[in-house]
């Protein structure tokens, strides 16, 4: 049984799934969102995650493992909070395919909303530059593989739109009522997110 299947009575919690690059103004987006929509939401973020860690010295072999789980964990944490009828916006990064393919093993994929955050790579390099607290060329090493996936629910620009007007576009889908499967949904069917490591 997957992680986020409900106890009885329970109602599952919604997840509204933020993908796009870093500095791509995702969780900028997320805050004004929980500000827009009805009854609590949480904001859960994997960089509140990986800041939860400590940092002891350790190589490359090793440190690519501790990322692992804890995206793992992360991933845990958002299906058991949607488990509890919690209902969550996610900030993420599928900048590897492991990352889409174990999300969709463990959330019910008619209760997730997945949302493409685009950005111009000249404006996501600009962001970069004046946050100055991610490595230089993140964004650009993660542009390409990020939405290789394809598929969404609803896809915002960022580059061209405030993180407000971002946020209502979404909100605008949450009110529609869709009868339509959910790219989760569309992609499990498909299986089409199995290739690659």
């Amino acid at each position: 049984m997957p992680a986020s299947e409900p106890g009885p009575g329970e109602a599952r919690g919604r997840i509204v799934f933020l993908n796009g690059t870093s500095s791509a103004g995702k969780s900028s987006i997320a805050g004004e969102l929980v500000r827009l929509l009805d009854a609590p939401w949480f904001v859960l973020s994997a960089d509140a995650f990986h800041a939860m860690r400590t940092a002891p010295a350790m190589g490359p072999d090793q440190l690519e493992g501790v990322l692992r789980r804890t995206w793992r964990g992360f991933h845990r944490a958002v299906a058991g909070m949607a488990a509890a009828g919690n209902d969550l916006v996610v900030d993420h990064v599928l900048s590897e395919p492991w990352r889409l393919r174990d999300c969709l093993d463990l959330f019910v994929p008619e209760d997730v909303v997945l949302v493409g955050v685009h950005c111009p790579l000249p404006e996501l390099e600009r962001r970069e530059r004046l946050r100055g607290d991610r490595p230089a060329g993140l964004a650009a090493r993660q542009f390409s593989r990020v939405h290789a996936h394809g598929d969404y629910d609803v896809v915002v620009d960022s580059g061209d739109r405030s993180p407000q007007e971002c946020a209502r576009e979404i909100a605008a889908f949450l009110r529609r009522t869709s009868a339509g499967p959910t790219a989760f949904t569309r992609m499990r069917v498909a299986g089409t997110w199995g290739q690659g490591p």
